[in-house]
Formats: structure tokens, sequence, C-alpha cells
């Protein structure tokens, strides 16, 4: 049987779930423009949270069966330990007409698709930069979902920041290199202002100041259109002090051990997913 088309220009959109990774791509698809507060959905009974999708006009209706009945695209944004019972109690009120997308760590389609009983199917892998619009989100198809329903999800996930599409076999190593990343980066950031700190700056400047290099260091491999290795060879010039931070850097494996965190990070989703 053919897939019904999701309505462009009329779909309503639905979170199981409103946590702050919810809230996030809710905020951003409607700061974005992609859709009206008006013609999204999501079911919460506690006042805070209810609070913050409300305070931009989201609807927070009180059960997830009243999502699901509302909406062609529902996306699910619980924990991995419940999802399956999610799915399961929501399964009689799913349809082949709507579009199913989770946004659970470590929970493969196959699971989902089983669970749900239908394989429209899209997983994504958002992070949590998300919450500044600024999410690295990588986005995989299951067995009926079409090319249309890639390309609504694309435009949904790029309302948060950057979407790519990856075979799912991909999503350990995406969880070791983008998903756990942000955390590499807050460390690093933190160790940077350390090393202000200890070279003689007062704490806020040092920290200021190594936010905004980390911030205009990632927007210049982004933009720039050179490899990473040679905006590092134009900043460090013969004989000077760039060149004598990044020999320490060596001597102390930094390249190596991030390499080394990825793959780690890799292995452990990959096991947390088989258990």
């Amino acid at each position: 049987m053919a897939t019904t088309p999701i309505p462009s220009d009329t779909f309503k959109l639905g979170f199981i779930g409103a946590g702050k990774m919810a809230e996030s791509i809710a905020r951003g698809v409607v700061n974005s423009g992609v859709l009206p507060p008006s013609r999204i959905f999501t079911a919460h009974l506690g006042a805070q949270r209810r609070e913050a999708f409300q305070s931009f006009g989201v609807s927070v209706v009180d059960h997830n069966h009243q999502v699901v009945e509302e909406c062609d695209v529902v996306i699910f944004s619980v924990k991995p330990q419940i999802v399956k019972d999610v799915v399961l109690q929501l399964r009689p009120k799913l349809t082949e007409k709507q579009l199913l997308v989770s946004v659970v760590a470590g929970t493969k389609l196959k699971d989902l698709q089983e669970w749900a009983g239908q394989s429209r199917f899209i997983r994504v892998m958002p992070n949590t930069p998300a919450a500044v619009g600024m999410a690295a989100s990588v986005i995989s198809l299951g067995g009926t979902a079409t090319e249309e329903d890639g390309e609504l999800i694309e435009k949904l996930f790029g309302a948060i920041g950057k979407a790519w599409r990856a075979n799912e076999k991909l999503f350990d190593a995406i969880t070791g290199l983008s998903g756990s990343g942000p955390a590499y980066i807050f460390l690093a950031i933190e160790a940077l202002a350390d090393g202000g700190v200890a070279a003689g700056l007062p704490r806020e400047l040092a920290k200021g100041l190594a936010a905004q290099t980390v911030l205009g260091a990632a927007s210049m491999a982004v933009n720039s259109g050179k490899h990473p290795a040679q905006l590092k060879d134009d900043v460090a010039s013969p004989g000077g002090t760039t060149i004598a931070g990044i020999h320490e850097l060596e001597k102390g494996g930094f390249r190596g051990t991030l390499i080394n965190a990825v793959v780690a990070a890799a292995k452990r989703g990959h096991e947390l997913s088989q258990s």
C-alpha cells in the first residue's frame, strides 16, 4: 500500500515526552517559522513543563494518546528505559498515515518498528547544543519512511542546527563523536580557562575568552572551507607562541586522547544498545 504523504502545509507535530530536548526542538521549529505553535502539541501534567511549552504557544494536553490522535508527525522524546512501554501503550492509536520519529538514545529502529507495529519510523540523534539552536543531528530512515518523510524531518531538525543522513549502523560512532562530544569541548573550555588563570588572568575573563575562542575556531572550521590542519598551520608561525603550545599538547598525547575518547564512548554506546 502506498504511503500517504504528510501534508507539508498543514501537518501537526506532536511530542511524546515534554523534556528539555523536546522543548529545544519545538522552540527551534517555532522560532524558525517552520511551523506555527498552534500546530504543535505535547502532553504533561506537571505545571513547570506545561508552562515551558505554553510560554511560546504550544498546546499542552493531559495524555499522550491525545497527542497521537491529533498529530501527523509524532516525535518520541522519552528516556530509553521507558520507550518500549510508551510505544506499546500508544500502539492502538498509531496509524500508517502518521510519520513516527524517535530521538531516544540507544534504541534501534527495528525495535521501535516492532513495538509500534509499523515501519514508517525515522530515528534521529541530535545533541545537547539543540538548546541554543546549534545541534548536530543525524537522521536514519526506517523501512517504509519515504524520501519526502526524510526531507520533512531534515527541515524540522535543520531548525535547531545542522542535520545529516547516515545509515543506522553508524549511530554508535555518532554517539561517541557528536553525542558525547559537547562534554569533551566543555572540558577543553574549562582547561583553557584554568590555563588562563594559571598565566595570571582573572577567572571571568579567562572563562569568557576560552569559550569565545572555541566558538570562533569552530565557526572557522565550519565556514572557511579549509581543513582543520591548515587552519592550525595558519595560526602557528615559525618559532612563535602557538607552536610552543602545540608542542606541549603533542607531548601530552592530546590528539590520541581525543580519538580514544570517541572510540571509548562509541564502544559504550554499542554495549548499552545491546542491553
